[in-house]
């Protein structure tokens, strides 16, 4: 039985050891809540201290078992094709559980299903073809470096993507020889544990991967401090990131760390400025801004500023805020009302030191949108770089429209923040794209072009915004510990 076809009240139940569990009852079910109406979607059994005991010894014993252990790479990556086909399958059902508990609008639903099966396929084809490495002979012996898994994995993903984040950290750590402890957001609990289902349909050992729904400062912070854990794996927000880190010292356990960001989006007075225009907008309104990637600060060279500005709020009025299936729908609700009324109060508390409400700032009016979590396109002038609007991340559909007058001063605002995710830059003069490209403090850079991403390049943040790589042949690595292995040749 999918999830689509439980009943309301029954708490759905989560997956240890290829078995669904009610729970113990320790913990309150979480309530999955649509944001676009305010309804209750279902109830998600949480997880407790017996049930993360039970998940961590069984996927031990899982990543343990000789028959994962010694699994040819083939039979491996059939596995994770497999999965990925089997979401394809599902495409449609996937993208419903992620729409109606997060908000996003149809199209991007569908599209994120493609990706997240896109990134199983692409680690199945990395498991089945990289290769340890002969390292240079310093003597008389043969020596090589072979990659390990770690053991068990904990997945930790965050619910503005959860379909893509899962795949994202799920499919390299299993193509990685792991066990996988898989935990969603308590409010976007659902796709995992489809996830779970169609890895158990797929042929994948039970215990390879297990979903645990529950809090993050429960079921969250007692996976991180569990000696069964070997890595923690974690998108979310920085101050949860730091407490993860400082948890996993205390282990000496290696984390990666996906955190936030306050991306600068530049646009220099030579771009194609309507091209630009369409690259901020949707850098910042799509997904209604709840990207860690989203282009927030947007600085403009002072020649252009005006024009570039009149195409943005006339291009931020006319997106389509309307149901996340509505036909035409550009931008769904917020994914929670507690995130849209934190959104409220910082463009707020902007409003009253100074800033300029050029449009939004506001819920919309259309009555049948008044249930749901919605906020209106938001283009906010008159700020300073430092003002705490342009250093915090707001996670939401607001952008902050800064002039700039030399590439000098342009760099030293852009790099002036804890935050360094990504950045794009708008400019016909490629050695001046080189340049400031390689002065950002970022992750990623963008040039003409903007949230391109891929799942061969690897991903992660400067400063604040994280640790480690993910996507890509690193993707994979990061899940495994690097042995040398030494033959002697002398007789």
């Amino acid at each position: 039985m999918t999830l689509a076809a439980r009943h309301i009240d029954t708490p759905r139940p989560m997956l240890i050891g290829g078995e669904l569990l009610g729970g113990s009852g320790a913990q309150p079910a979480l309530v999955s809540i649509n944001p676009a109406t305010g309804e209750v979607n279902h109830r998600v059994a949480a997880a407790g201290a017996a049930e993360l005991e039970l998940a961590v010894a069984t996927a031990t014993h899982a990543a343990q078992a000789a028959s994962w252990r010694q699994m040819l790479p083939p039979q491996r990556a059939g596995l994770l094709h497999r999965v990925g086909e089997l979401m394809l399958r599902d495409a449609d059902a996937l993208a419903r559980l992620q729409m109606i508990e997060n908000g996003k609008v149809w199209s991007e639903c569908v599209a994120q299903v493609k990706s997240a099966a896109a990134t199983f396929r692409y680690y199945a084809a990395v498991c089945e073809t990289l290769g340890s490495e002969l390292t240079p002979s310093r003597g008389n012996y043969l020596s090589m470096t072979l990659h390990e898994p770690y053991g068990v994995v904990a997945a930790i993903t965050p619910w503005n993507s959860p379909l893509t984040m899962e795949a994202q950290k799920v499919a390299p750590a299993l193509a990685a020889g792991n066990a996988v402890i898989l935990k969603p957001s308590e409010v976007t609990p659902s796709t995992a544990l489809e996830l779970g289902r169609i890895a158990l349909e797929a042929g994948l050992p039970a215990g390879l991967l297990n979903v645990l729904p529950g809090t993050g400062a429960g079921v969250g912070a007692a996976l991180v401090a569990h000696p069964g854990v070997k890595m923690v794996s974690f998108t979310g927000g920085t101050a949860s990131g730091r407490r993860i880190a400082e948890a996993a010292a205390s282990k000496l356990m290696p984390v990666a760390l996906e955190l936030g960001g306050k991306s600068p989006h530049i646009v220099f007075d030579d771009a194609d400025l309507h091209a630009a225009v369409d690259a901020v907008v949707g850098g910042i309104f799509e997904g209604s801004g709840q990207s860690c990637v989203a282009g927030s600060r947007l600085f403009v060279q002072r020649g252009v500023y005006a024009q570039v500005l009149d195409l943005l709020v006339t291009r931020a009025r006319a997106l389509k805020v309307d149901l996340p299936d509505a036909a035409g729908a550009q931008m769904g609700p917020i994914a929670t009302f507690a995130h849209r009324d934190r959104i409220e109060s910082m463009v707020a508390a902007a409003r009253a030191a100074g800033a300029d409400v050029l449009t939004g700032g506001a819920r919309p009016s259309d009555e049948r949108l008044a249930a749901g979590a919605f906020y209106l396109p938001t283009v906010l002038g008159h700020i300073d770089n430092r003002a705490a609007i342009a250093q915090q991340e707001v996670f939401g559909p607001v952008l902050c429209v800064m002039p700039f007058d030399t590439e000098d001063e342009l760099i030293a605002q852009a790099n002036d923040s804890a935050f360094g995710l990504a950045a794009g830059i708008w400019t016909a003069d490629f050695p001046r794209a080189w340049r400031v490209a390689r002065a950002l403090e970022a992750g990623t850079v963008w040039v003409n072009t903007y949230k391109q991403l891929s799942i061969a390049t690897p991903f992660g943040g400067f400063k604040d915004s994280g640790l480690g790589r993910e996507k890509g042949l690193t993707g994979l690595r990061l899940y495994q510990q690097a042995k040398g292995v030494y033959f002697g040749l002398g007789g």
